[in-house]
């Protein structure tokens, strides 16, 4: 049985490659006939182009990953059993579970690699597409950090104008304050025209602005050359971090995002939800294939036609479930980890009964 473990996990990785090539091809195509448009108005030269898509290739790969692996477990199934391979196997006694299993070992090391290669190198792909995006094409915010807006506890607000990424400073800076008993009422207020950080004792201060203290229908007034605030709670890489996309941020940025906005008063759910998801979906090569091979494997009128008709199918019913999941989970309805692992958990568990009625 060994050769044919090989033969089977040789023809399963083959197909895997071509079907990523392939949805690589398709989707290269159909972004650059998006965003020609702002190549040409923004004249972005070919070699940034070129970069653009290099560094976008990372993230289709963690999207198609999952349909390549289950399109080629049907693929390879499918052309064995309409060769009637299949049934010269189940002849000599190999059950359909013995079969599967080079499937399921091989896209269980797909799915482990998965995790580190969303988790990781998709982000850190993703954080020089944004750049490019925001440097060339003007999308977005500029990367040096502008209008920057964020809660930084559950009853102060921090607003920057803009902020230099390399001397760690900010400008125009504005720091409010709410009562913590009712946050609609506000307590205080910093307004300067300059705010740095200071590493060796870690605070920020502020320079050349004004202190107010609200007190009912009193106001009173205070103006400073400086003034060092010792009880803020973000470092400067937070300040762009904080205006980062989901997309740009790995798995240890995430779980500390989250850690903070909670700190923060404000809700981590959606953060959540994305660090749970990239775990999930990178196991949807496994689950996906559980459920399609016995499918495959048993049915042997269609030829190629139903086999990617199936995939489709199967791809399309689990992408729809992830979202309809996603959408509860974001509303509040559900916990951010059963968010995640819905759709993998529904289709784990149609996969045991179809493996369950499936002939050995």
């Amino acid at each position: 049985m060994k050769i044919i473990d090989r033969y089977l996990v040789k023809q399963f990785l083959q197909t895997i490659l071509f079907g990523l090539l392939a949805f690589i091809l398709i989707f290269v195509i159909i972004d650059m006939m998006e965003n020609l448009d702002d190549f040409i108005d923004e004249n972005v030269p070919t070699n940034i182009i070129i970069q653009y898509y290099v560094v976008f290739i990372p993230e289709i790969m963690r999207l198609m990953i999952p349909v390549s692996v289950l399109l080629s477990s049907l693929f390879v199934a499918g052309k064995m059993s309409n060769l009637n391979e299949l049934t010269a196997l189940k002849s000599s006694g190999v059950t359909l579970y013995r079969f599967m299993l080079p499937f399921i070992i091989t896209s269980l090391l797909i799915s482990v690699l998965s995790i580190y290669f969303g988790g990781y190198v998709v982000p850190m792909a993703n954080k020089h597409k944004v750049f490019i995006e925001r440097q060339h094409m003007k999308k977005g915010v500029v990367y040096s950090g502008s209008n920057i807006f964020f809660q930084d506890t559950r009853t102060r607000i921090v607003s920057i104008s803009t902020y230099n990424v390399n001397t760690d400073q900010a400008y125009r800076v504005s720091i409010q304050d709410f009562n913590s008993k009712d946050i609609t009422k506000m307590v205080g207020r910093y307004d300067a025209a300059r705010m740095k950080y200071d590493s060796t004792s870690g605070d920020w201060t502020l320079f050349n602005g004004s202190k107010r203290i609200f007190n009912g229908n009193n106001e009173r007034l205070e103006n400073f050359a400086s003034l060092t605030l010792s009880d803020l709670n973000f470092l400067p890489e937070d300040v762009i971090e904080k205006q980062r996309k989901n997309e740009e941020l790995n798995l240890d940025e995430l779980n500390y995002y989250a850690a903070v906005q909670l700190r923060a008063g404000n809700d981590p759910t959606s953060i959540l939800i994305e660090y749970h998801s990239r775990y999930a979906f990178a196991f949807a090569s496994v689950i996906t294939v559980l459920f399609g091979l016995p499918i495959s494997a048993n049915n042997r009128k269609g030829g190629l036609a139903l086999q990617f008709g199936i995939n489709i199918v199967i791809t399309f019913v689990y992408l729809v479930v992830m979202q309809i999941s996603k959408a509860f989970g974001n509303n509040g309805v559900t916990n951010p980890f059963f968010t995640a692992w819905f759709a993998n958990i529904l289709f784990f568990s149609g996969a045991i009964i179809n493996l369950i009625k499936a002939r050995k």
